[in-house]
């Protein structure tokens, strides 16, 4: 078998922000073509073939609709042009050493490219082979022709960055583009979408259980909370009003704490809400034994609505307070949470990196564990590759989601989904040439890990279908 050398890798595919993924439909539209590999095994190209011409769904973004985006007669944007490289990338500068003042300054003040440049210029070589510059790299390159970021490409970026957001972009981006089939987007509550069948909803329950957020929550409802149990009415108000439409629901509560969760019964809540809304100050533990309380509740009306619950776990975005010894335990309580609710599919984030053996060891153990690669590509390009790898001859196919890409701004979304096709198409390469794998057996488990587990486990067909009769139903 004649093998792809790590050079021929690095040469070919490695250096993604100068690779040309940009081919031609056959009706002009530009769209993703599968790399040119010279010198590949027959394995290599006739896996990256099927890999590029397979469709992702998107599991988690963060995305608003492109309207809210847009404003104003010829689709002028309310961002400037450093919006791309602030999501996420923002974390590497700082890291890399970008003082808050000029963070501020790039990110928040009007300026001339070439002051920003001179600000970025210190930081931009130790960050552009991170995974998150590399999604940044890839956008610039496919999306405006800049192959890198100098003090000559930065002056181009301003007019490219507005040229390119008219009405339409998230289409050409998304769907011409990446490929992707459609996004699940996670925002404060639920949104209700104007672009709803690209950009799929979850309910987000953290506001539900921790605080609780009784204003965002509570006053869409109309319900006066006085008690407990008015909290229960406002949360199957949520459920009652949105269940249907949604695809999952979502909590990042484990950036404040672990996902520990015991189910505290009515009577000892009911008091220490009580206090809640008397805006007193609770003790933590009573403020645990409330959420843990609620949570409960959120998950139980999720379940008797056929709703998956997706859960933070792992690495955590922004800089400078992340405690490792709580995401250490974040596996551990994953295999708590479905021992105490059998019939409630989790599924669990961000391959709970970086300690990611651990919950492939919770999926192939519960049946009610799924896992999902969301933000992983970007995080560590090498570990989710070999997660990956991993998982698929570990735990049962029909358990993992192998793309998110996690993002406000549409850009770097086309970015990170290229990431993630050349890192599935070498976990199976690699899996094929070590001998785990017949080239059969890879090509079987596209399909499935790209778009069919996430559309059956999500119910994605039935929910747009539940969608085109939503009251806020737009075919534009």
């Amino acid at each position: 078998m004649t093998h792809f050398t790590r050079r021929e890798t690095l040469k070919v595919l490695g250096t993604l922000g100068t690779m040309g993924f940009l081919g031609t439909t056959s009706g002009g539209m530009p769209t993703v073509e599968v790399p040119k590999i010279p010198g590949a095994s027959d394995v290599r190209r006739t896996i990256f073939t099927k890999v590029w011409e397979t469709p992702l769904i998107d599991s988690h973004e963060h995305l608003p609709d492109e309207q809210d985006v847009l404003r104003g007669p010829g689709g002028k944007t309310q961002e400037q042009w450093t919006v791309i490289l602030h999501h996420y990338l923002d974390s590497d500068l700082r890291s890399a050493g970008m003082t808050r003042a000029e963070y501020d300054s790039f990110f928040q003040q009007p300026g001339a490219p070439e002051e920003k440049w001179r600000i970025l210029a210190p930081y931009w070589p130790a960050v552009r082979n991170t995974g998150y510059g590399l999604a940044v790299r890839i956008a610039m390159k496919e999306l405006y022709g800049i192959e890198d970021l100098s003090e000559k490409t930065v002056l181009q970026l301003p007019e490219k960055f507005e040229t390119t957001r008219r009405p339409g972009f998230y289409q050409h981006i998304l769907c011409d583009l990446a490929k992707i089939d459609s996004c699940q987007v996670n925002t404060g509550t639920f949104h209700e979408s104007r672009q709803p069948l690209l950009l799929l909803q979850d309910i987000s329950i953290v506001g539900m259980f921790a605080g609780p957020n009784l204003r965002a929550f509570g006053s869409p409802t109309g319900i006066q909370v006085t008690t407990l149990s008015d909290w229960y009415r406002v949360i199957d108000w949520w459920f009652e009003r949105y269940s249907r439409y949604a695809v999952a629901v979502k909590s990042q509560n484990a950036y404040s704490r672990n996902i520990d969760y015991e189910k505290v019964p009515q009577e000892r809540a009911e008091p220490i809400f009580a206090k809640r809304l008397r805006g007193e100050v609770l003790s933590p533990e009573e403020q645990k034994a409330l959420e843990d309380h609620l949570f409960w509740y959120a998950v139980r009306k999720a379940t008797e609505n056929h709703l998956p619950v997706k859960l933070h776990t792992g690495y955590y975005a922004g800089d400078n307070y992340m405690p490792l010894s709580r995401l250490l335990h974040n596996a551990s309580a994953a295999c708590d949470l479905c021992r105490l609710s059998p019939e409630t599919t989790f599924v669990f984030m961000h391959i709970c990196y970086p300690y990611y053996e651990e919950l492939i060891s919770v999926a192939k153990h519960y049946t009610n564990a799924y896992v999902d690669m969301c933000w992983s590509w970007i995080i560590n390009p090498v570990a989710a590759k070999d997660f990956l790898k991993k998982f698929l001859v570990t735990a049962p196919a029909n358990k993992i989601f192998t793309f998110g890409g996690d993002y406000r701004p549409v850009e770097p979304v086309l970015g990170h989904a290229l990431i993630a096709r050349q890192g599935i198409a070498l976990a199976l390469c690699e899996l094929v040439e070590e001998g785990w794998l017949s080239l059969d057996d890879a090509l079987r488990l596209v399909d499935p890990i790209m778009h069919e587990n996430a559309r059956r486990v999500f119910q994605i067909e039935e929910k747009k279908q539940n969608l085109r009769s939503a009251p806020w139903f737009r075919q534009d």
